[in-house]
């Protein structure tokens, strides 16, 4: 008989529609549809719904569907209402935020105005994202931890394009909307301050990046390893140690020099993931503010080497 593997040998078990928890939960917002997707099994859960969005999540749907609209009217507008070429330029388009002589004032429609609007709706849409994750973590009974990661990235949001424009009085500090527009915009920013690589925090959010990629990456593939022994259902493995425990425990404590829990391992990824982005924001919130030229910040202390 042929031994289950997943991955090589997906098998995507059907049965009755999962609906989750009722207990202590108010599910009358909760929506009936399900049906299911064997392609999305192949990913993960081949079962799509019940979905549910509340109050905070009809809030951040709209206001995200506008601030997406208000940019899409903008590359409409650039291309000159032609489809051929905003098909063709989309990569290349950008709502840009105001010039620099109007500091922190609102701009005339066509020359930023535009884009204030629609980051007031980008950020309506984020934070009641934000609001809505902690609403139904407290109604489930979870602890914040989703609340607290989601909180991080929000952090490095806000600081390139709130409180970094704030503190350096101008709007035009923020970051454009589009695809290579925003890629331009980071190497003009790195090359405007002497190379973001000497700023330290810029090189502590790289490790907790390339440590949560390598962690997250080591744990999914540990899991995958010992789902024949029933390693996909951790908590149970947690409460009531079995053979997918033990062997997953003694492969990280054999191969990586330390002990790993079921638990444990989820608090590391969760600390490195959150870091990558509040050290980069405080990073990104140094320059210009309280650093200007991060390469001769870093020869003063001894974190580059001297010309010559």
């Amino acid at each position: 008989m042929a031994e289950y593997q997943n991955i090589f040998t997906q098998v995507v078990v059907q049965g009755p529609p999962e609906t989750g928890m009722a207990e202590d939960v108010d599910v009358n917002e909760r929506g009936k549809g399900v049906f299911f997707l064997p392609v999305a099994g192949l990913l993960g859960n081949a079962q799509i719904g019940p979905i549910y969005l509340g109050p905070w999540g009809v809030l951040s749907l709209m206001s995200g569907l506008v601030w997406f609209f208000l940019c899409g009217i903008s590359f409409w507008v650039q291309a000159g209402f032609s489809p051929g070429v905003f098909v063709r330029d989309l990569f290349w388009m950008a709502l840009e935020p105001p010039a620099e002589e109007y500091g922190l004032g609102f701009a005339p429609l066509w020359e930023g105005g535009l884009y204030l609007i629609a980051s007031f709706f980008l950020l309506v849409s984020v934070m009641t994202w934000w609001i809505r994750s902690w609403v139904r973590a407290s109604q489930l009974g979870m602890g914040k931890h989703v609340c607290y990661a989601f909180a991080s990235a929000i952090w490095l949001f806000l600081v390139l394009g709130l409180f970094r424009p704030l503190l350096m009085g101008s709007w035009a500090e923020a970051v454009p909307y589009g695809i290579f527009p925003h890629l331009d915009w980071t190497n003009l920013f790195s090359l405007t301050y002497g190379n973001l690589f000497y700023n330290p925090f810029h090189a502590l959010s790289i490790v907790f990046l390339y440590g949560s990629a390598l962690l997250f990456a080591m744990h999914g593939a540990t899991i995958l390893a010992v789902t024949r022994y029933g390693g996909d259902r951790e908590l149970e493995q947690i409460a009531d140690r079995g053979t997918a425990a033990e062997r997953a425990g003694l492969f990280w404590r054999w191969t990586m020099g330390f002990n790993a829990t079921m638990e444990g391992i989820h608090r590391w990824a969760w600390w490195f993931a959150i870091l990558t982005t509040l050290t980069g924001g405080i990073g990104i919130l140094l320059t210009g503010t309280v650093v200007d030229n991060w390469f001769v910040w870093a020869q003063e202390h001894g974190y580059a080497p001297p010309d010559g």
